[in-house]
């Protein structure tokens, strides 16, 4: 084990244990996806990287060697599409397999990744595509984002590339709503990768054209501090705003999975619920995460059932699992014993979002299981924790925290600070 992570990030801690400085370390030419992903490919292929299902009973498992070779793959097919360094490229995959794919490849031209969710509708799409000047689209065929992206693509002269992914069942078919069942078993392993088509027109199959593609990628130089990944926000008044990431976002997620999500890389797998049209979906099961080289799981579903989550963390041995506070109120009311293998878990919750001791406590009273708590913006660079610690017994909500040498604090709009229990504004230090 090399404990790569150790290379880009160090910290400092406390008497009291408490993390009291962290920096991060690297090279003006680095980049993420050779750097790390790459690296760990070329000297550890057969470390596990990602391991897959979907209702329909499709199952796949990721080497880093695997997203190596299909990431590769995935980049000669969108360079021969005509995407080039400094491209916006707007990717709705939802869960599919193929958003790893695309986001390495993505990052290995230089381009810039624009995650975005399959709920858009005609208005968000559009306004999305003109104001980031989208060149490409990288859609799913699942639901009906497609046909929104047809009706609106005259009103985008500079939307010149549409390409379709079949990405199977994602829990939408008769059989995946009901639960579990294994329609689509047979196109589980390494064989059956991209195997589904889709032809629909004015557009072009991405599956067909990944397996086609060369395998052999030469490196593109790039920096560090170029555009790698934007975000529309959400919460804001009037339209979502663009937020442009360099480099330093997939680096400084480090710190999620290390500090927060208590990630662990001999063994463990890593399970964030999120949709990829969300920045959770990068910062809880991407960068931070493969940085640590974990395995992240994966599950591509459309409908929630706290049953089925539990047999999944049993089945596929999560050791660590992020989801909103939601999802655990649901998942207490079944049988938590069914995830044996559960070895810490993180709740995620968002503004919106109220974490109760009733969610919180979920692990530590049923299994008793260490817990943390943070905000999290997709603005940022790293979540903003209202409280990060490693223990349930010591978090709690407070007017601020301070964490990794920076403090918090939530203010009134005078600018004074904000008592327990006052609604106020937090105040981001730079």
């Amino acid at each position: 084990m090399r404990y790569l992570s150790e290379s880009y990030l160090s910290e400092s801690r406390d008497q009291n244990g408490e993390v009291c400085h962290i920096s991060l370390h690297y090279s003006e030419d680095f980049n993420w996806a050779y750097d790390v992903v790459d690296n760990i490919a070329e000297t550890e292929p057969d470390r596990l990287a990602m391991k897959w299902s979907n209702p329909e009973g499709e199952e796949h498992v990721f080497t880093f060697g695997d997203m190596k070779h299909w990431s590769d793959k995935t980049a000669n097919f969108l360079a021969d599409q005509g995407v080039r360094k400094g491209d916006m490229v707007l990717v709705i995959l939802r869960r599919h397999y193929q958003f790893w794919f695309t986001a390495l490849a993505l990052h290995k031209i230089g381009a810039v990744l624009v995650p975005a969710t399959f709920m858009l509708r005609e208005h968000d799409l559009e306004y999305r595509l003109t104001a980031a000047s989208i060149s490409t689209i990288v859609c799913t065929n699942t639901g009906t984002v497609a046909d929104v992206c047809d009706r609106v693509a005259p009103n985008c002269p500079e939307l010149t590339k549409r390409i379709i992914v079949n990405g199977g069942g994602s829990g939408l078919s008769e059989e995946g709503m009901t639960g579990t069942s294994t329609r689509d078993a047979w196109l589980s392993g390494d064989e059956h990768v991209c195997e589904l088509s889709c032809k629909r027109e004015g557009w072009i199959d991405f599956n067909s054209g990944v397996r086609g593609a060369r395998e052999f990628w030469s490196r593109v130089p790039t920096k560090i501090h170029e555009p790698m990944i934007m975000y529309f926000s959400s919460g804001t008044s009037g339209e979502p705003k663009m937020v442009l990431h360099n480099g330093t976002y997939a680096l400084a997620h480090t710190v999620t999975a290390k500090l927060w999500h208590n990630t662990v890389a001999d063994g463990g797998t890593h399970f964030t619920i999120a949709d990829t049209g969300w920045g959770k979906a990068v910062w809880g099961k991407f960068y931070g995460q493969w940085t640590m080289e974990t395995c992240v799981l994966t599950y591509d579903f459309d409908r929630f059932h706290a049953d089925e989550i539990l047999d999944l963390i049993a089945r596929w041995n999560v050791t660590t699992l992020c989801c909103p506070p939601t999802m655990y109120r649901l998942m207490k009311q079944a049988d938590i014993r069914r995830s044996r293998p559960l070895a810490a878990y993180a709740t995620a919750p968002r503004r919106r979002w109220r974490s109760t001791p009733t969610s919180s406590n979920f692990g530590s009273r049923r299994r008793g299981l260490p817990s943390t708590r943070a905000l999290a913006r997709p603005r940022r660079r790293s979540p903003s924790p209202t409280s990060i610690t490693q223990r349930h017994d010591r978090a709690r909500w407070a007017s601020s925290r301070r964490f990794c040498c920076t403090r918090w604090p939530i203010l009134h709009d005078d600018g004074s600070e904000c008592d327990y229990g006052e609604t106020g504004e937090i105040l981001h230090p730079l």
